[in-house]
């Protein structure tokens, strides 16, 4: 491929996926309402489905850094989503779970996104999501393999 092609898909791609991101963002936000942020949701979300879990593991997940969690698990203990309890055998370790108040508020706005993105693919056809899906984890994958990306000086 030429190098001016290439220039062209990168320009596309950088395009697309900046609009693609902050539209499904904003949606998104509509979605979940006012009474929780973006992140906060996605952390209600994967607490939903391991059912218990540290805020190190969520730091880990969210590839942020702990105190980054640690203001989210906050908020989310203030509007009494999340639940804080020490292990009994090592009362360093903290875990998290969800609250009754949590896990209502997580299915109602989780009920909304999933109506919001079956609006979306039902628009396409089987064999296009599929591929898409499949295009998509592949570069979730190939970005995961990407540790460093050192911008040329």
């Amino acid at each position: 491929m030429k190098e001016k092609q290439i220039e062209e898909l990168i320009n596309r791609y950088l395009t697309v996926s900046f609009s693609v991101t902050k539209k499904a963002e904003n949606l998104m936000k509509d979605c979940i309402g006012d009474n929780i942020t973006y992140d906060q949701h996605y952390t209600l979300r994967y607490i939903h489905r391991a059912g218990m879990c540290t805020s190190t593991e969520l730091a880990e997940v969210f590839e942020v850094k702990k105190s980054a969690i640690t203001a989210i698990i906050n908020r989310l203990t203030e509007k009494e989503l999340i639940k804080r309890t020490r292990d009994e055998n090592d009362r360093r370790v903290i875990y998290l779970t969800l609250t009754e108040k949590g896990a209502d508020l997580f299915k109602k706005s989780e009920d909304n996104a999933q109506k919001l993105v079956e609006s979306i693919i039902t628009r396409f056809e089987d064999h296009e999501i599929k591929a898409f899906i499949e295009t998509y984890e592949k570069l979730n994958h190939l970005l995961d393999n990407l540790k460093d990306c050192k911008m040329e000086e």
